[in-house]
């Protein structure tokens, strides 16, 4: 047969280039993490990595997605997200996925570890869900976690009250020079095994113990391995200017980036403050301190009902709080001292506290009831009803406090120096992390950034609400390969409908995964396919710059 010239030519020219993607999300609006404006553009996964993102042209991909419907961006990032442990109690990070989060960022002021036999004993929690915690160390903890192969990634900090714990006990009492040292050492353990920097809960014991020069001795310690502090402030009501006082001289005189947990002005009394607390760390960043805040989008805050208890009385810890409460005249002292430290008691407080789990199975009835609920069908003291719960719980009990402004909440959110948190570890609506109910932030959080805030209310735009769940928090904590949507990336990818995309968890009915996010990728693989959960596994821990292997 004869071979024209032309044929011949065509037969020795190169075969165009054929891009090969494991996973193609195939013209969708890609908003990269970055701020900038929307694009169109096909986005390549090749293993773990984004390979291309553009107009790809001629593609062969394993799995192919239309996108066109869709907006696709980096997996969101929660800067406080609590599910250290619920990862090894069921890995599948179910609510958390659901709305998009691919990483958490957790270790509020007690982290994971470092730990002793003695937390461990005393950690009642896990007992109730057959957690057998086999670490003592940071390192530990990393290997439990690979072993579980939890759906998500994970990082976490070093919690300053968690190693107060360890060496000095729960006892309102200052550092001894060892012990301080024994601490600094704890920290710089952690942060060899890849702490995120160090963080503290001044609000609870017995992280609320430690001077501000605990506090800037340990945090010197993170400096020096490149880690940043994070801190939920020692108060969001009436000392919230203090508060901030303290948190800038520990940003200064270490000195160390900082980060301010779930920023709110919490109190009737606060409300309508957060315009003036914004713009005190505007200042303080225009004096050269590295601040900057994440939060949660409701008005509702949570936490353990102890919180209600003035200090004196969880000092010691949970026996020594026990036998507190047993006592007549220091209960009744109990009940003066916090009527005296909150006003607003009487003006509807019992009312504006929500009971969401227990752990002892006897008293699920009082879940989704209120305090003044509770007291009113026990015909009790209001406070009485809530140190009973207490004690009958062995302080084990979670609740809602509807505490905030709503405008507030909207200020801070448009607020550029503020990203995203959820505060929430992982639920499901099956499984061991089914059995209570929780702050809907858990389920809804991102979600309703993008449905009630983006899109019906238009708080802000699109592309800075993504930009304030990835890049800005992947930032602040060193997560150099994560945040941003481009070639050469961590495979961390959300793709979700713009028109349909919204949150269903409420204070009544929380557990309720989130609509219009279809596909979720971790590292590369789908752990949310056509809006289910699927079996993968591909989390990974996410180790700061100090870790040394």
């Amino acid at each position: 047969m004869e071979i024209t010239t032309a044929l011949f030519l065509a037969l020795l020219a190169p075969a165009p280039n054929v891009i090969e993607c494991d996973l193609l999300f195939a013209g969708g609006r890609v908003v990269d993490g970055t701020g900038a404006p929307w694009f169109r553009a096909d986005v390549c996964v090749t293993g773990d990595r984004i390979a291309a993102v553009g107009r790809l042209g001629d593609v062969k991909a394993k799995r192919r997605i239309d996108a066109s419907k869709l907006v696709v961006a980096p997996g969101f990032i929660d800067m406080l997200g609590q599910s250290e442990d619920y990862v090894l109690i069921d890995p599948r990070a179910a609510s958390k996925v659901t709305q998009g989060i691919t990483t958490e960022v957790t270790g509020e002021g007690g982290s994971i570890a470092p730990l002793n036999a003695r937390m461990i004993a005393d950690n009642e929690s896990w007992k109730a869900f057959g957690l057998a915690a086999d670490w003592t160390t940071l390192a530990g903890y990393w290997k439990a976690f690979e072993r579980a192969r939890p759906a998500i990634n994970l990082g976490t900090f070093v919690g300053a009250g968690g190693v107060r714990e360890m060496v000095v006990g729960n006892d309102d009492r200052p550092a001894s020079p060892a012990e301080l040292r024994a601490m600094e050492k704890a920290v710089a353990q952690a942060m060899e095994e890849g702490a995120l920097g160090l963080s503290t809960s001044l609000i609870y014991t017995p992280g609320r113990f430690a001077s501000t020069e605990e506090i800037i001795a340990l945090a010197k310690v993170a400096a020096r391995y490149g880690g940043i502090y994070i801190t939920h402030q020692r108060s969001e009501e009436e000392e919230i200017d203090k508060s901030l006082d303290e948190v800038f001289r520990i940003a200064r005189e270490t000195p160390i980036a900082t980060e301010i947990y779930h920023l709110k002005t919490a109190g009737r009394a606060q409300w309508g403050r957060m315009p003036a607390v914004l713009k005190r760390i505007e200042q303080a960043r225009a004096e050269g301190l590295d601040i900057t805040a994440d939060q949660y989008p409701y008005a509702a805050s949570s936490n353990n009902l102890t919180a209600s208890l003035p200090v004196w009385v969880r000092e010691g810890g949970r026996d020594k709080m026990l036998a507190r409460l047993a006592d007549p005249q220091q209960r009744a002292k109990a009940k003066a001292d916090h009527l005296a430290d909150d006003p607003h008691w009487t003006d509807g407080g019992p009312s504006r506290i929500l009971i969401t789990s227990v752990l002892n199975p006897e008293l699920r009835r009082y879940e989704g009831k209120t305090i003044d609920e509770i007291a009113k069908a026990e015909a009790k003291d209001p406070y009485d009803a809530l140190m009973d719960l207490v004690v009958a719980d062995r302080g084990n009990t979670g609740r809602v406090t509807f505490s905030m402004s709503e405008d507030d909440v909207r200020t801070a959110l448009k607020h550029p120096l503020v990203s995203f948190c959820t505060d929430s570890g992982a639920r499901a609506t099956d499984g061991p992390l089914s059995r209570d109910k929780s702050h809907p932030r858990a389920w809804g959080s991102a979600t309703r950034i993008l449905g009630t805030y983006v899109r019906e209310e238009k708080l802000l735009p699109l592309e800075e609400a993504i930009r304030k769940m990835t890049s800005l928090p992947a930032s602040r904590v060193g997560l150099a390969d994560r945040g941003i949507l481009r070639a050469g990336m961590a495979a961390d990818l959300v793709a979700f409908d713009p028109l349909t995309v919204r949150d269903r968890a409420t204070f009544a009915e929380p557990s309720q995964y989130s609509e219009g996010v279809p596909y979720v990728a971790v590292n590369g693989r789908l752990v949310v396919d056509e809006g289910r959960l699927t079996d993968a596994r591909p989390g990974r821990p996410l180790k700061g710059p100090g870790y040394r292997p």
